[in-house]
């Protein structure tokens, strides 16, 4: 740990911000790398004459904040770590960055199943990073999870996540393409969730350079229409799904008429349009008969 006087900070704080940049970003930043909480770092005009603990220099700082402000990298990539409800999470630039909207799935589930302790046995498809997979097997330990993904690297990443998050053992991780990977388990599932790329490829090409730049091509663009991988996974859901088990799906702002179209073509009942804290349509959700 290195030891600087709490003005030495905010006078290099400030020259910092004044180079450009969001005030968030700079305290995900001080938080991640120099390991200043963001409320103890809004705490230190309080006592300036203090001294502050950091476990980088100011110059190692510096130079990812100059590398962000430069080529507009996500913080997240240049700390290597992101925040996801409770978790902290590892992230690489083979994986996308978890978003705050997604964190309500993990509400949608608990919605539909409340607090059940018997075993359940869930899935989710394209698991990235892990938080979702994660989140409901710390979330439900009685439950028994696979998460999968068509990269092997980006399921090691996931496999860490766990092993940091976690010390049980109710989630596996499989590699293959969507349903691939899960064979031997037709008519099993009680639960299956996927956030799949779903961006429609004209729209991708208007997204801000710091996505469309540094965020895995693969996991965001969705086909023509943006339906294109929501469809396989509909049409097929019902191949492993059990009687009455429920399919969980994130989509564009604008699709979610159109997915509710789809699942109650492919026979689910209950289907239903849900929020996200924007007022959005992110999810749609159904059971299968």
């Amino acid at each position: 740990m290195l030891c600087i006087s709490i003005k030495e900070f905010l006078f290099w704080k400030k020259k910092q911000l004044s180079k450009g940049g969001d005030q968030q970003s700079f305290t995900f930043l001080i938080d991640c790398i120099g390991g200043i909480s963001t409320s103890d770092l809004n705490s230190l005009t309080i006592n300036p004459e203090g001294k502050l603990y950091l476990k980088k220099n100011l110059y190692y700082l510096e130079s990812i904040w100059d590398n962000y402000l430069l080529h507009s990298t996500p913080i997240q990539y240049l700390c290597g770590v992101t925040f996801w409800r409770d978790l902290k999470l590892r992230v690489t630039d083979k994986v996308l960055i978890p978003r705050p909207e997604t964190e309500l799935v993990i509400d949608i589930v608990h919605g539909i199943f409340g607090n059940k302790s018997q075993k359940l046995f869930f899935v989710e498809l394209g698991t990235g990073s892990g938080a979702i997979s994660i989140a409901l097997a710390l979330k439900f330990p009685m439950w028994e999870g696979i998460a999968t993904d068509i990269d092997q690297d980006v399921l090691e990443v996931a496999k860490e996540n766990y092993v940091s998050s976690s010390e049980k053992s109710n989630l596996k991780f499989c590699c293959g393409h969507w349903w691939t990977p899960l064979e031997s388990f037709k008519g099993k599932l009680d639960l299956v969730i996927s956030n799949p790329p779903y961006i429609p490829k004209d729209i991708y090409e208007k997204l801000p350079k710091a996505v469309k730049k540094f965020e895995p091509k693969i996991a965001l663009i969705g086909g023509e229409d943006g339906l294109e991988h929501i469809s396989e996974i509909i049409q097929k859901a019902p191949l492993y799904l059990r009687k009455k088990g429920w399919l969980i799906l994130e989509n564009h702002f604008d699709q979610a008429e159109k997915v509710k179209k789809l699942l109650i073509k492919n026979k689910f009942t209950s289907v239903e349009i849900v929020n996200d804290f924007s007022g959005v349509g992110r999810f749609t959700i159904g059971r299968y008969k």
